[in-house]
């Protein structure tokens, strides 16, 4: 038989340090792979990147053909589809500087009405080219520029009046005649009358940037500054007669002019107001200020008011020329009102229903029906043949 025998000790180091190394080296493998198994789940699924695409945008080709002659004038290319007719507008004066784009008329079709400058040029499209018919409308002004030379004309010319002028009366008879009070209310109110304007222009009226003809302003300020001449000449004049009754006259037709300047202020402020907050759910309604309960009989008081102010001149300065002037005033606004008044019905009752938008404010903490009932028709009205009396005064007074 053979002894086994024992291995020295330097051998029997050697041995156990190999392995113990090998047991080290395979606990570290073993962690290794355990943080990268817990890195692996923390991190979730494994996706491959997500490849990308290249949005095509569609682009349009606008064509403009002259409105008459249906002859091409040019072609607007590229046009993304959120361009509005104002972009199309601004490049179509690119390419043609002559016609800017204030004055440039696009339809749809020749007999058609105008588009908007705000219309999103994607809504017109039935293909990717797109045909608008081309109107040269003539040199424009702006809204601000039409108004505030319509009203500074008046205000100066009277006061030219007002001077009496060598050129305009005779001299001598000027400095002999004594001017009647009433010469000086009467310039004091006319003035007062085109100064508000000139103000509400500058301060209360929001334009919307749009434009209109200067052949407008033409006429706009001929028919003003020509029958402020007119009614400056007789009301100035040194043979002018004061008022048949005198005093109680003079001073019944002052009030009554100022209370109407009043009342067209504030209701301009109010319709102002109610546009810039955004309330344009019903009709424009009165406030807390007297001046404004005329709401409640017409659609458009400022109107109303305004015919106000040239009566109670007439009846102050009692003249030929501006009782003509007041009796065209009566005639224009009451057009104006009911021009303004079926734009409001069909704003507002389209389908000549009742707008139920200040139902729950009337009927809101309300309790009896009769109380309610009486409510909401004193504020809703409707079109057609179903008409409240209130919807007749209005179309009638304006």
């Amino acid at each position: 038989m053979h002894r086994r025998q024992k291995p020295s000790a330097p051998e029997h180091k050697r041995d156990l340090a190999a392995h113990g190394g090998a047991l080290s080296m395979s606990h570290n493998d073993t962690r290794s792979f355990f943080s990268l198994s817990q890195l692996v789940l923390s991190a979730g699924h494994l996706k491959s990147p997500p490849v990308l695409k290249h949005s095509k945008i569609t682009y349009f080709e606008v064509e403009i053909l002259d409105v008459q002659s249906k002859k091409q004038i040019c072609i607007v290319d590229k046009v993304p589809p959120s361009s509005t007719l104002l972009d199309v507008k601004h490049k179509f004066h690119k390419a043609c500087p002559q016609w800017y784009p204030s004055r440039v008329g696009l339809q749809l079709e020749r007999n058609g009405p105008y588009l908007k400058d705000s219309i999103n040029i994607q809504s017109l499209a039935v293909s990717s080219i797109i045909t608008l018919y081309f109107t040269d409308l003539g040199q424009q002004v702006g809204w601000t520029t039409f108004f505030l030379t319509e009203y500074t004309g008046p205000l100066l010319i009277y006061l030219l009046f007002y001077i009496r002028l060598s050129t305009i009366y005779d001299q001598v008879e000027s400095t002999k005649n004594f001017r009647h009070p009433v010469v000086h209310l009467a310039c004091f109110c006319h003035c007062l009358h085109y100064i508000r304007h000139l103000l509400e222009t500058l301060f209360v009226h929001k334009f919307s940037g749009g434009h209109t003809p200067l052949k407008n302003m033409i006429k706009g300020c001929a028919f003003y500054w020509g029958f402020t001449s007119w009614i400056a000449y007789y009301i100035n004049h040194p043979r002018y007669t004061p008022p048949s009754f005198g005093h109680r006259q003079v001073s019944f037709a002052a009030l009554a002019f100022l209370m109407c300047e009043a009342g067209n202020h504030f209701i301009n402020v109010t319709l102002a107001h109610q546009n810039h907050s955004g309330s344009k759910a019903c009709f424009p309604s009165p406030t807390c200020n007297p001046f404004t309960w005329l709401f409640l009989l017409v659609s458009c008081p400022n109107y109303t008011y305004e015919v106000g102010s040239w009566i109670s001149f007439t009846v102050m300065t009692q003249t030929l020329p501006v009782g003509i002037f007041a009796f065209l005033m009566v005639i224009q606004m009451s057009l104006w009102a009911q021009k303004k008044h079926k734009l409001y019905l069909k704003r507002f009752y389209p389908e000549g229903k009742f707008h139920v938008a200040r139902a729950a404010t009337s009927v809101e903490g309300r309790q009896g029906q009769g109380h309610t009932t009486t409510r909401i028709s004193s504020c809703f009205k409707v079109k057609g043949k179903e008409s409240t009396s209130n919807m007749s005064h209005q179309m009638q007074l304006g």
